[in-house]
C-alpha cells in the first residue's frame, strides 16, 4: 500500500502504460484521475476503478485541458502527489528532408510542450502541499540517435533536458522531476503510429510482445508493469532523494548491444582477417 493517501493524475491514462499505471497505483492504496483524449476508455477505466478514480476528458495540446485535470484531482481528493506526464503518439515519422513544420510542430506540441505544462500547472499545487512528485515519459529514443524517426527522438530528448531543468527549478520546493524512458514496450502505440484503428491496434500487442524479445539484452518483450512498476517507484516515499533522473526502463537497449550482436557483427571482419592470412 505504497500509495495510500496519494493522488495522481495520469495523462493518456485510458490505455496502455497510463492504464496500467492507474490501475496499480489504486491497487496500491492511491486514487487518481484520467486524464484522456479517449472517452469511452477512460469512462469504462472509472467504472472499473470505482471512488478511486476520476475521468476528465484531456487533450494535453490544450493548456486548459491539462489544468483542469490538475484541477480535478484537487478538487475531488484534497491534493496531488504524482503528475505523470504520459500522452503521446509516433508523432511525424517523415525523415526530414520530407518533414513539414506543420508535422515539426504537431509532434513537438504533444510530445514536449505537454509535459512542460504538467509541470506547470502541478508544480503550483504541490508547493503549497509541501512537496510532490513529476514523472514524464521519454524514450530511448531520446537516448539512441537513429533509433526512430527525428522528430520524435527530438522531442524525446528535450523531455528528459526538461526534466533535468525543472527538476533543478523546483527542488527546493520538496518537487521531485524525473522522467522514464521506455523501450519497445507492448502497447497499442505503435499500431497507431502505424496507422491502425485503435481496436486493430489493441490486437497487436501481444505480437509485438513476442516479437520484440531479441530486440534488446534481455531477452524479453517489454510491458506495461515494466514502466507502472518504475513510476510507483518515483512517487513512492523510498525515492524520495531521487530528483533529475532520467531511466532507461528497456532492458539493457540504450546500454549497449548484447554479446550475440556483437559476435554478429565482428564475425564478417574475424572471418576475413582469416581468410587474408
Amino acid at each position: 500500500m505504497r500509495m495510500q493517501g496519494k493522488v495522481a493524475v495520469v495523462t493518456g491514462g485510458a490505455s496502455g502504460i497510463g492504464k496500467r499505471t492507474i490501475e496499480r497505483f489504486v491497487e496500491e492504496g492511491g486514487k487518481a484521475v484520467i486524464a484522456d483524449i479517449d472517452e469511452a476508455r477512460g469512462s469504462r477505466l472509472k467504472a472499473d476503478l470505482g471512488d478511486a478514480a476520476r475521468f476528465v476528458r484531456c487533450d494535453v495540446t490544450v493548456e486548459a485541458d491539462i489544468e483542469a485535470a490538475v484541477a480535478e484531482a484537487v478538487g475531488a481528493f484534497g491534493r496531488l502527489d504524482l503528475m505523470y506526464n504520459n500522452a503521446g503518439t509516433g508523432g511525424d515519422p517523415s525523415p526530414i528532408v520530407s518533414l513539414t513544420p506543420e508535422g515539426w510542430d504537431a509532434t513537438m506540441n504533444l510530445l514536449l510542450r505537454a509535459p512542460m505544462l504538467g509541470i506547470k500547472h502541478a508544480a503550483p499545487v504541490m508547493k503549497r502541499q509541501g512537496g510532490g512528485c513529476i514523472v514524464s515519459t521519454a524514450s530511448v529514443a531520446g537516448l539512441v540517435p537513429g533509433s526512430t524517426p527525428t522528430a520524435y527522438g527530438v522531442a524525446k530528448n528535450a523531455v528528459t533536458y526538461l526534466t533535468q531543468c525543472a527538476a533543478m527549478e523546483l527542488a527546493a520546493d520538496r518537487i521531485r522531476v524525473n522522467c522514464i524512458c521506455p523501450g519497445v514496450i507492448a502497447t497499442p502505440i505503435l499500431g497507431k503510429s502505424a496507422g491502425m484503428a485503435s481496436q486493430a491496434a489493441e490486437s497487436t500487442v501481444e505480437t509485438i510482445r513476442e516479437a520484440s524479445a531479441g530486440f534488446q539484452p534481455i531477452p524479453r518483450g517489454g510491458v506495461t508493469d515494466d514502466i507502472a512498476g518504475a513510476v510507483l517507484y518515483f512517487a513512492s516515499d523510498e525515492a524520495s532523494f531521487l530528483t533529475g533522473v532520467v531511466l532507461p526502463v528497456d532492458g539493457g537497449f540504450s546500454a549497449g548491444r548484447s554479446p550475440a550482436d556483437m559476435a554478429s557483427t565482428w564475425r564478417p571482419i574475424v572471418e576475413a582477417l582469416t581468410r587474408g592470412g
